[in-house]
């Protein structure tokens, strides 16, 4: 037994053993590299490191570039977090019907395929459908006799750009996400409500929603700490302008790190932003736990 058991144990740290190496790699390494860079300055030329302790923080807290980075951020969470969740809830439930299986297959297939092109590729474009004088956007809205729109060139309209662009390639995921829990409802309530005469609508609102509530939350969740990392589709279709309106925090800290070549700043924003996502995922934890009871 003694060796039996041994087997086992060598067996089970061999299969955990690559999962601890990637975590240590890609995880652990780099947030106390993180954490010993934001509270030294270093030239990156001779790779000299000196001591600063929190002058890293007071520079970034005291920079106006920064907050206003995390308020485009926060921006951008709010409409592409209702439109991702919004939409593929929405759109999950017209799609949780009797449908033949081809057709069935053929939804599903449409609106998540946007999820698996590459975000760069998806990004270019989108930058030349938005583009101004050759975009088939302005095409269109010429078409109808308006005036043609500066969609990722005017402060006003950038953020939204982006924000189309991301639920456009996103919405596809929450979509199945939301139509495999919806049809996981137990089929003895469905008919339970229907024997009882319930509507359609009252289906959704008292037994679907609260059923899948649990689902609901993590793609909240999900889709807020992705909004806060956003970053690629930013950099490629306008590196944060025009000014600073599309400047999200991640873009911030990568100029810092590696266009300003301040490591100490870049790592100092790396941490703030790690900071809140903890919050604000606590937060939302904690609001909804009550709601996901129910």
């Amino acid at each position: 037994m003694a060796t039996l058991k041994q087997k086992e144990a060598v067996a089970a740290y061999g299969f955990l053993i690559p999962a601890y190496a990637i975590y240590i790699l890609f995880l652990a390494l780099p947030l106390v590299a993180a954490l010993m860079l934001s509270v030294l300055e270093v030239d990156r030329l001779t790779l000299k490191a000196e001591w600063v302790g929190w002058a890293n923080f007071d520079w970034i807290f005291t920079d106006p570039r920064f907050w206003q980075t995390f308020a485009n951020t926060f921006y951008f969470i709010v409409l592409a977090v209702a439109g991702n969740v919004g939409l593929g809830l929405a759109l999950a439930v017209l799609l949780d019907r009797r449908l033949p299986g081809p057709l069935l297959y053929l939804f599903r297939l449409a609106y998540f395929l946007p999820v698996l092109v590459s975000l760069a590729f998806v990004s270019f474009i989108w930058q030349f459908l938005f583009s101004y004088d050759l975009g088939a956007i302005n095409y269109y809205v010429k078409a109808m006799g308006l005036p043609p729109v500066r969609w990722l060139t005017d402060k006003n309209i950038a953020m939204l750009s982006i924000i189309i662009i991301d639920v456009w390639k996103n919405v596809g995921f929450f979509l199945i996400v939301f139509l495999a829990a919806l049809q996981g409802v137990p089929k003895t309530l469905l008919e339970a409500a229907r024997i009882d005469g319930a509507s359609a609508l009252t289906t959704l609102y008292r037994i679907k929603l609260p059923f899948i509530a649990p689902v609901i939350l993590f793609c909240i969740t999900y889709a807020t700490i992705g909004g806060l990392q956003v970053f690629d589709s930013i950099k490629i279709i306008t590196n944060g302008g025009p000014g600073d309106a599309t400047r999200s925090v991640v873009m911030y800290m990568y100029s810092e790190a590696f266009n300003a070549g301040e490591l100490g700043t870049g790592a100092a924003s790396a941490l703030t932003l790690l900071i809140v996502i903890a919050i604000v995922v606590a937060i939302q934890l904690s609001i909804a736990r009550r709601w996901v009871r129910r």
